[in-house]
């Protein structure tokens, strides 16, 4: 990899990070022994995001058995509010690091995990992100407004400032 390359690439990570750091709850999506693709609520772990993407589950949860059959997960982060969507691929494995667990833990985690960070169900799931697609439409909901009645009136898809984007990572 090239140093322009190597730049864009660490550019990209950056502003993934920075659209994804207010959003706590990712939808992860992982595939189940039959095939059939399964979705669940999980709370990112808040650390300066350098590309991976961390999670607290239980050893015995379905989810560590779906990765350990595909390590193939999709993570969907949204803010509607703010008309963010963001899509990240990638693989994801099971992480048993005492000194990663400390390092990541906070008292938002002590609900699931009421013996603390020494519980011997407590495992990580790391996801390393793949591919990222993203929907930013920064512009305010007024403006918004104003191009979907703009549309309706004049026929024509609305032609707003929305950010799209496909990267690999």
């Amino acid at each position: 990899m090239d140093n322009q390359t190597k730049n864009n690439s660490n550019e990209e990570l950056k502003k993934l990070g920075e659209k994804i750091k207010d959003i706590r709850i990712a939808m992860l999506t992982t595939l189940e022994d039959d095939g059939s693709l399964r979705s669940r609520p999980m709370a990112t772990q808040q650390t300066e995001f350098d590309g991976t993407l961390w999670f607290f589950t239980k050893d015995n949860s379905p989810k560590v058995a779906e990765v350990a059959h595909d390590q193939h997960v999709n993570l969907s982060y949204a803010k509607p509010d703010d008309e963010l969507y963001i899509s990240i691929s990638g693989t994801a494995r099971i992480v048993r690091d005492q000194q990663k667990v400390k390092e990541l833990w906070n008292p938002f985690v002590k609900a699931w995990f009421p013996k603390g960070p020494e519980d011997p169900e407590l495992v990580l799931l790391r996801v390393d992100p793949g591919q990222a697609e993203y929907w930013d439409s920064p512009s305010g909901t007024m403006v918004q407004l104003y191009g979907l009645v703009k549309a309706v009136v004049t026929g024509k898809p609305p032609t707003e400032a929305t950010e799209h984007k496909k990267v690999s990572l």
